[in-house]
């Protein structure tokens, strides 16, 4: 099990912890946080003398201790993170809502004391949120959202199913080893469904913003893209383009690069249910 104190990927994210000051304070993009008593030379190589400055932080977003959060462990590549997509959706979560944390990677098949102590069951993702260690992303990200509700992802309950059924025909698709059991039809037909929706509806699933349902779907349709092009040499047609633009929007944004597992690893995870 190792560990790695996480910050957000964002440098204006002041809310989060005080060592995302060690940005350029000379950055354009950085002054208007701060305010002087300054009345002589503006900031450049004159600003030598030590003034005390001011942080103007939002009211709405406190300063954060980083949460703990115990995550998949990779298989392929010491101290990196695994690819289990439920990991994956918490610490996007966390990273856009700009808050730090402890990520501590747990080695599967072999669980600490420590781990099975504050968590029994040994699942993860669990995050520690007021003392109490929290399991299952769907409870962990409702939780996150609860207690830091800025920026807001949160997603209208009408809105939460949509492309829910994609992730269980993937699997469905992968395991077949019939050609003609109707599965490969099965996970178009959802993805057909997905991309009607988003051509009418998107970019994401709750219109222009960003939303907890894209950060629960985004790691799942990582998962069928590689998974399936390994094992199937299947990829996303050509005919659901409103979906390849959502999924290379998605794997694109900082925090899903920072936070995906590695290809190999997915291709190993996956392995037992192709083979077994």
């Amino acid at each position: 099990m190792s560990t790695a104190k996480i910050h957000p990927t964002s440098c204006t994210a002041l809310s989060t912890t005080i060592k995302h000051l060690t940005c350029n304070l000379h950055s354009p993009s950085f002054l208007p946080f701060f305010t002087t008593n300054l009345h002589s030379k503006p900031l450049g190589r004159s600003f030598t003398r030590r003034r005390n400055l001011t942080v103007s932080m939002s009211s709405s977003s406190p300063v954060v201790t980083p949460l703990q959060i115990c995550v998949k462990a990779s298989v392929t590549t010491p101290n990196k993170l695994g690819d289990c997509p439920f990991c994956q959706r918490v610490l996007l979560t966390l990273e856009e809502k700009h808050l730090p944390y402890d990520m501590k990677l747990i080695e599967l098949a072999n669980k600490p004391e420590w781990f099975l102590k504050v968590n029994p069951e040994g699942k993860v993702p669990v995050v520690k949120l007021d003392e109490k260690w929290v399991a299952d992303s769907d409870v962990i990200t409702q939780s996150i959202e609860e207690k830091f509700p800025n920026p807001s992802l949160k997603t209208p309950p009408e809105k939460t199913s949509v492309g829910s059924k994609i992730f269980s025909t993937f699997i469905g698709f992968l395991k077949s080893k019939d050609p003609s059991d109707g599965t490969e039809q099965a996970l178009l037909n959802e993805l057909t469904a997905f991309n009607n929706y988003l051509e009418e509806n998107g970019p994401f699933i709750n219109g222009k913003e960003l939303s907890g349902a894209d950060l629960a779907l985004g790691p799942k349709l990582y998962h069928v893209e590689i998974a399936l092009g390994h094992y199937k040499k299947w990829s996303v047609p050509d005919s659901v383009p409103f979906v390849k633009t959502y999924m290379k929007t998605l794997f694109s944004m900082d925090s899903f690069v920072k936070t995906r597992a590695l290809t190999e690893d997915v291709i190993e995870g996956w392995r037992p249910k192709v083979m077994g």
